[in-house]
């Protein structure tokens, strides 16, 4: 199960002891004790940029350093029921995807670690475009097709992955050293339709609904490799719309 974070500041909420109360005594399980009692937020007036502050020296407790705590409560507050500026998005669609051959670059990472400064997807994207790594691959089924691919799980959503940013080729006749080439399973998909809007904003919200979703929907996720479709939609990155298709059993 993944770990329950307040809705309002953050804070993990590891037990029911924790979760902010109702006017019925009943528990909130989606915001802590100190943010929300008694049905309503304790400090109402409350700016995004006020609560990011307010949690700072918390998590310097914690041994982070204050520049690093900003970086991690900008990268994460934002997305936060109480601050989101978009609904959640729609019930996905199940759909049964050929497997098919991708190719592009490719690191290691997990979401603990893109959470905090030392996330290295924002740069394998600046690398991917400014690098013009789309022209270089061989083989393309579709140019306008850019897909990020999470593969190679070490075990599930909170283990280790490998993130990669191409699209799928060909059945390559020759491997690269400059590129790695990764074969997807056919398997049937969660996908996921984003609202319209920013990408750097927009993605990162739909992940947040879709760990939400799979929480509670009682179906299992495959791992055997999920990814993210940028197509025709997402030429206007601040107008984009963006698929996230999600293994499923």
């Amino acid at each position: 199960m993944n770990q329950v974070f307040c809705q309002s500041c953050g804070m993990p909420m590891k037990e029911s002891s924790i979760f902010g109360t109702e006017l019925t005594g009943e528990k909130n399980k989606e915001f802590c004790l100190y943010c929300y009692e008694n049905g309503e937020f304790k400090q109402p007036n409350m700016t995004m940029e006020e609560m990011i502050q307010f949690c700072i020296p918390f998590m310097v407790e914690e041994g982070i350093k204050e520049d690093e705590a900003l970086t991690i409560l900008q990268k994460s507050i934002p997305y936060l029921k109480r601050w989101r500026k978009c609904d959640p998005i729609s019930e996905p669609k199940i759909v049964l995807k050929d497997g098919f051959t991708f190719m592009g670059i490719n690191t290691r990472t997990m979401n603990a670690i893109e959470a905090t400064p030392e996330g290295v997807i924002p740069s394998m994207w600046e690398k991917y475009y400014t690098g013009q790594i789309a022209a270089q691959i061989p083989n393309q089924v579709n140019p306008q097709h850019t897909i990020a691919l999470y593969s190679n799980y070490e075990s599930d959503v909170s283990s280790e992955y490998d993130f990669s940013i191409g699209t799928e080729v060909e059945e390559p006749n020759q491997s690269s050293n400059d590129f790695v080439i990764k074969t997807i399973p056919a398997s049937n998909y969660a996908v996921f339709t984003t609202n319209q809007g920013k990408i750097t904003e927009i993605v990162p919200m739909a992940w947040i609904d879709i760990w939400k979703w799979f929480e509670t929907s009682g179906v299992e996720r495959t791992y055997t490799g999920d990814f993210e479709l940028y197509d025709e939609r997402c030429v206007d990155p601040d107008q984009a719309v963006v698929d996230i298709y999600i293994a499923i059993k």
